[in-house]
């Protein structure tokens, strides 16, 4: 049983946990499915709250997993029915906290299996690799198309973001929870790494 809670609401960074836990940052378009990913890859059905209606999230939401690290969830971008100023204030809060966490080990990006990825989404894929994370990307809704489709999708996400290593896509349903074990293997092999490089400075 994973312990899972919602331990702080921020906006800027004063508003961040005063401590030195790992974080993953989550981050993707508005309705992409970051909330429903979160709930259930830790088996916890109303943690993160969903909404039909992307940008529902207008905030950093920092969730405590067993007090060994957090998932961070980033307000989604691209969402086009908010005023340029509200875009601007998300975009801000967002690049606050990727270019001055020092807690944070790894970026995880999650796009919808069922669309070519967008401008956004590029441009967030090459800050992430430009900084040196992973690149991990979570291809969500996997349960809305037919397996047979996943190779042909999944090929698309990574000519458009230009990934190197197929093994860093994978497809993901927070209905029947397909790759939900490799993906916590994922977390796991972050949190040694970082354990490992810790222990030699």
């Amino acid at each position: 049983m994973i312990k899972a809670e919602l331990e702080k609401i921020a906006v800027n960074v004063k508003q961040y946990p005063d401590d030195r836990l790992p974080e993953i940052a989550l981050v993707g378009r508005s309705n992409v499915g970051k909330s429903s990913f979160i709930n259930s890859l830790l088996n916890r059905k109303n943690l993160a709250k969903t909404s039909s209606k992307p940008g529902k999230t207008r905030t950093i939401n920092f969730y405590n997993i067993d007090g060994r690290l957090r998932l961070v969830d980033l307000p989604g971008y691209g969402f086009a029915q908010v005023s340029k100023k509200e875009k601007e204030r998300w975009g801000y809060i967002i690049e606050e906290y990727l270019n001055t966490r020092r807690n944070l080990v790894e970026v995880i990006q999650l796009v919808d299996i069922r669309h070519e990825p967008t401008e956004q989404d590029l441009m967030m894929y090459n800050w992430i690799r430009t900084f040196g994370f992973a690149g991990i990307v979570i291809a969500t809704k996997a349960d809305k198309i037919s397996k047979g489709k996943y190779q042909k999708n999944i090929k698309i996400i990574k000519d458009k973001l230009q990934i190197e290593d197929l093994n860093l896509i994978l497809p993901y349903s927070s209905s029947n929870y397909i790759n939900r074990d490799k993906i916590w293997s994922l977390i796991q092999n972050i949190l040694i790494k970082k354990e490992e490089q810790l222990s030699k400075r």
